[in-house]
């Protein structure tokens, strides 16, 4: 039943369909050492599908009845692992992408004794379960990344055998790329129609043929239906074709049944070492339910309580039952746990002399496990002399990695073929490539350090949260921030598993100037600050870069962006002006008022801060006594004690004036009812960026005006003004200069 195609031979046609597209009766063959018990294990499994959500009202029954027999054979026979050591480091990783069947994933986790019992999985989707509607990880031992935006999945997968790949060269690069590590495991992983239907997966599967990921095995569920029924409607291409121009190696499997013939091709996946597999796996969904097999309705919701008792019929279960396990059969299930222990035993011998005898990899082993930073790391961030002329935050981050990477092996990454825009590729560092795929440009290897994502922003958000996941390693990836709207699915879902991944996105705002409004962001800085968990980090200069950079490693709880410049910006002359060093506390006090006692507080971020101390020395010069307040990470600054933060913003002085060239949207917060937010409420334009900001209103003169207003009103009460909240820009509010 397993047709092992290669990029040559045609792709067989799915023996289960007939003349009419109706797939006809499976042909249940069990592999060789299986027995009649691991059959009565799989139709369990899809008796406990059907039950769960049958109880709770709600759910997906169908693909975890047609998947039983593959994930049964996956967890019993194909995945290294230790349900008693879940987070063995050797252990295979599995991602089931499409999330919405986590039931195929909670069963098995049942079965194989990873601490999910019977009541678990009768309690499904219900609060306080360890069995909610997608697999979340964290939340559910044995779940290995939280999916269920479908696409996601396959992303995660390529990037944990890309982790990996590079995580053998760093803790054991004595061996030689295509000998055995003790390091080595296999990345296995299933998608549905729907995560192939979805973009980043073409993305990030297109990338890993490039890699020629030999560790990854990806399992396609050809079941031909989705929540509107027949998938003819909407996804007709050739699945396994495509694979094939990607640079995979692909079977195909006609019967998700036949569990000889899917256990044969798992085999061959498994032995393809040079390239990443695909095996196309023909199922019908809800299997063998008499009546809803093969339908949409199988997909999204409860069969029903007489298409249950039915489908029991057929498969010999009584019922009038629920939730029905024989205790033979989760006795026989939970072997696995003796077999786990069993190759774990084995391995750590191996381990135990690898460690003995390389004391610095394995100190470095230690510390990544912990994602400790080795002590006086920070010494090597460089700082940067004051400079009018200035320098691009881009190039001050380009230069905190070059000084940062000789102490920090586990940082790598790279950017979605903009490394000179973003400034994200060190200079002299291998490029992580195939030896067959390097160039003239970049060369390296299969453990290099220099990533490249290609024009992939989706994929790469993706990839980055799978090599977190899968270890020690930190990651970062650059794109331009307009750009970062390609991500933004990715970027949330590393907030939600608090990943620290590193974004570094750069042509920050409508500073880049030529490229124009296409490429010039506005709104996407309070999009960003609105996923929770996010860390946004806008510098304001070179030495507030360093402070970032450093700060945004010492966190390992949650993914950052650092926003930079392209255009240069003056380095803060730090004997005039406060360290740099407040950076580190999201806001703090850039440059007193002469009097001490402000009376308007400028805020800003990034490149408008310099606007903020250009209009500070209008307004002392005309005797105003006014602060500047740089705020390059409004997260890190709500971190802060409400001492500090009055400290920073003293609640008496009501007079405040925001400055960033972006949507005024969350700064209301910080300058309340009496100040005034300059920025801007309309897309960019097409030239220098200087005239830019002095045609759009983003000026020292702006801010003055607006300073003067914000005073008057805090003295007067008047609050908020007629119009908005905007300053500046194309339209003019009433009363603003």
């Amino acid at each position: 039943m397993a047709d092992q195609s290669t990029e040559s031979e045609a792709p067989a046609e799915a023996a289960t369909d007939s003349p009419t597209g109706s797939p006809a009766q499976p042909t249940q063959t069990l592999p060789e050492g299986f027995t009649e018990l691991d059959r009565r294990a799989i139709d369990t499994a899809r008796v406990l599908a059907m039950d769960a959500v049958q109880k709770v009202g709600n759910g997906h029954p169908g693909t975890a009845m047609s998947l039983a027999p593959l994930a049964y054979l996956l967890f019993q026979k194909w995945i290294k692992h230790d349900p008693s050591d879940p987070n063995w480091v050797a252990r295979d990783r599995f991602v089931l992408s499409p999330g919405h069947t986590a039931l195929t994933l909670y069963t098995q986790l049942y079965f194989s004794g990873y601490g999910l019992e019977l009541d678990d999985l009768k309690a499904l989707r219900t609060w306080g379960s360890k069995t909610p509607g997608h697999p979340e990880v964290g939340h559910t031992t044995g779940v290995e990344t939280t999916t269920g935006p479908l696409g996601q999945g396959v992303g995660n997968a390529v990037g944990m055998a890309m982790a990996a790949r590079r995580e053998r060269g760093i803790w054991d690069p004595a061996t030689a790329a295509g000998d055995e590590s003790l390091f080595d495991h296999t990345i296995w992983a299933i998608a549905s129609d729907g995560d192939l239907e979805e973009g980043i997966s073409s993305e990030a599967s297109s990338l890993a043929g490039t890699q020629q990921l030999g560790n990854l095995v990806l399992v396609y569920d050809d079941n031909k239906i989705s929540i509107e029924d027949d998938t003819t409607i909407a996804f007709t291409e050739d699945v396994a074709k495509r694979y094939e121009a990607y640079g995979w190696h692909v079977q195909h499997v006609s019967d998700g049944e036949d569990l000889a013939a899917v256990d044969a091709a798992l085999a061959a996946a498994k032995a393809e070492t040079g390239r990443p597999s695909l095996v196309v796996l023909r199922t019908i969904i809800g299997w063998p339910s008499p009546n809803k097999q093969n339908t949409g309705a199988a997909h999204g919701s409860a069969l029903g309580d007489d298409e249950v008792a039915a489908t029991k019929r057929v498969l010999g279960f009584d019922p009038e039952q629920t939730f029905e396990v024989s205790d033979e059969v989760i006795a026989h299930t939970r072997t696995v746990i003796e077999r786990g222990r069993a190759a774990r035993a084995e391995w750590q011998p191996r381990f135990d002399a690898w460690q003995a005898a390389n004391a610095d990899q394995a100190a470095l082993f230690d510390r990544m496990r912990t994602r400790t930073l080795p002590e006086g790391w920070a010494d090597a961030l460089p700082t940067f002399d004051a400079d009018p002329k200035g320098m691009a935050t881009r190039k001050a981050s380009g230069a905190v990695l070059a000084a940062i990477y000789p102490e920090l092996p586990e940082l790598w990454g790279g950017s979605a073929d903009l490394a000179e825009s973003n400034n994200t590729a060190v200079e002299g560092e291998p490029s992580f490539l195939p030896t067959s795929r390097q160039t003239k440009t970049w060369s390296g290897g299969p453990f290099g350090r220099t990533l490249h994502f290609g024009i992939r922003e989706h994929a790469m958000g993706s990839i980055m949260n799978g090599i977190a996941l899968h270890g020690g390693t930190r990651v970062y990836g650059g794109t331009f921030l307009t750009f970062s709207d390609y991500m933004r699915p990715a970027v949330r879902l590393a907030a939600l598993m608090q990943l620290p991944v590193t974004y570094v996105w750069t042509h920050d705002s409508i500073g880049l100037g030529e490229d124009g409004p296409t490429h010039q962001p506005i709104e996407h800085l309070a999009a960003l600050r609105a996923i929770i968990g996010l860390d946004v980090v806008r510098p304001a200069d070179a030495n507030e870069t360093a402070v970032a950079w450093r700060t945004i490693l010492e966190h390992s709880d949650r993914p950052a962006g650092i926003i930079l410049s392209r255009q240069n910006l003056p380095v803060v002359d730090r004997t005039e002006f406060a360290s740099a060093e407040g950076t580190a506390k999201g806001a703090y006090v850039l440059a007193e008022a002469s009097t001490g006692t402000p009376e308007v507080i400028l805020m800003s971020t990034g490149s408008e801060v310099q606007i903020a101390v250009a209009a500070r020395e209008q307004l002392e010069a005309a005797g105003t006594p006014t602060r500047v307040v740089s705020v390059p990470c409004q997260e890190w600054f709500a971190e802060q004690d409400q001492s500090y933060r009055d400290e920073v913003f003293p609640p008496a002085v009501k007079a405040r004036v925001s400055i960033e060239a972006a949507i005024a949207m969350g700064w209301r917060d910080f300058v309340g009812d009496a100040g005034r937010i300059i920025g801007l409420d309309h897309y960019g334009a097409s030239a220098a960026y200087t005239k830019l900001y002095e045609e759009f209103g983003l000026t020292a003169e702006a801010v003055v005006a607006a300073a003067r207003e914000s005073i008057q009103a805090a003295s007067s009460g008047a609050g908020l003004a007629a119009g908005g909240d905007v300053v500046g820009g194309l339209t003019q509010r009433t009363g603003d200069q």
